[in-house]
């Protein structure tokens, strides 16, 4: 497989430069602290739609035919890809059918339809509603838009390295969430070019990591299973138009776990009042994550927030879960008398910790419980790990036997 050529790259940037926003940099103090060098986060949650694709998806669509136009497009996605051909294909008139699964978020399925996109769901994953889209494609003649595995789409996102070069020019590292690889082997490609010196990071889901077999293999190489709260980046299956460039031009691909990705969207939304999905943080857990030497970074340094397309609900849940990773909420049960006075007790030793009660359930059914007693579970916010583990600390000298539930 041939190596994206600048050239396209080059007429990318001319085609899209009217139409795709310049997303901001945003310098971030916290990160800095953290691993000692500047960093600046690049804000594609805040592009068209909420996140980089529109970038390959118009550069693939503006560059077919006139003819093969007049047949239309047809995607298949659950997300933010399907809102970045929605968007593509309406802005340039052209018709566009996006097949997604039966259990699509709905925010990211009425915002497809907005689009302007015929939606149809069918099955129960992405590859039910790919194989949908493939035969759609065969019987209608509408071309198929990739998410990530086409020399258009990988020139398209790499206009996203050159945005980088032009507002941060003494760059030294970018770090790059990654799923399929069209992002990342963009970036790649007009750093290698434009400034070769620029150390380029790819940072994948634990749970979804396919491209540390694949490049270890030399090929790519499907990850037998994933189980990740960063669905914009689990892909199966890196595609083989972005390894290329990926294996030429990328030295190091990291991974980090669900509690990193949880913590990462907390500091985003805390710190830097940014909304980013699981996804679109990953760049910011590896920084979080890995020592300064661990990542061998060069100069001032970049992370990629890729997207910021997240179902409210979900977002609630991730918040708690970030909050426990934190060690910002404590879950507790304890054991005490069941007799007047044991519960106010029990909520005297944490008052004087300076937790604040969050919630408080009683059960009385515990077979591991005697007539007498009762378990409580508590919830508490406390103000991080050490303030967690004072809690803990006055519970047991208190002389309560003491469960975690977190």
């Amino acid at each position: 497989m041939e190596l994206v050529e600048m050239a396209r790259v080059e007429a990318a940037a001319q085609l899209l430069a009217p139409v795709i926003r310049r997303t901001p940099m945003v310098a971030s103090r916290v990160l800095s602290e953290c691993v000692g060098s500047e960093v600046w986060l690049k804000c594609e949650n805040l592009q068209r739609t909420g996140s980089f694709k529109p970038r390959g998806a118009y550069n693939r669509i503006a560059n077919l035919h006139q003819d093969v136009r007049a047949r239309g497009v047809v995607a298949a996605s659950a997300g933010n890809h399907a809102q970045g051909v929605a968007w593509a294909a309406t802005s340039l008139g052209i018709a566009s059918t996006v097949f997604m699964p039966i259990g699509a978020s709905l925010p990211k399925l009425v915002a497809t339809k907005a689009y302007g996109a015929q939606v149809r769901q069918v099955g129960e994953t992405i590859d039910d509603s790919l194989d949908a889209a493939l035969d759609f494609a065969d019987r209608t003649g509408a071309t198929l838009i990739h998410p990530f595995d086409h020399p258009d789409i990988v020139a398209g996102q790499a206009t996203v390295g050159r945005e980088i070069l032009d507002q941060l020019p003494e760059v030294g590292t970018v770090i790059v969430p990654t799923g399929g690889g069209g992002l990342l082997a963009g970036v790649a490609v007009a750093l290698h070019h434009l400034a070769p010196q620029v150390r380029v990071i790819g940072v994948q889901a634990a749970e979804a990591a396919a491209w540390p077999d694949s490049l270890a293999a030399g090929r790519p190489v499907r990850v037998g299973r994933m189980s990740t709260m960063a669905d914009g980046i689990a892909v199966g299956l890196p595609g083989a138009v972005p390894f290329a460039t990926v294996a030429e031009y990328v030295s190091t691909m990291l991974t980090v776990d669900e509690e990193a990705l949880s913590t990462a969207l907390l500091l985003c939304l805390e710190r830097a009042k940014l909304i980013v999905e699981p996804a679109g943080a990953a760049a910011v857990a590896a920084l979080m994550s890995f020592a300064r030497d661990e990542l061998d970074l060069r100069g001032n340094v970049c992370a990629i927030l890729s997207g910021g397309n997240i179902d409210p609900l979900l977002l609630t849940r991730l918040i708690g879960h970030g909050l426990s990773a934190a060690g910002r909420y404590l879950a507790v049960r304890v054991t005490i008398s069941d007799r007047p006075g044991g519960l106010s007790a029990l909520l005297a030793v944490v008052g004087k910790t300076g937790a604040s009660v969050v919630d408080v359930a009683h059960s009385r059914t515990g077979t591991w419980l005697a007539v007498d007693e009762v378990e409580v579970s508590l919830t508490l916010e406390t103000r991080g790990p050490t303030h967690r583990d004072d809690v803990l600390t006055a519970l047991a000298n208190a002389g309560y036997a003491v469960r975690t539930a977190d």
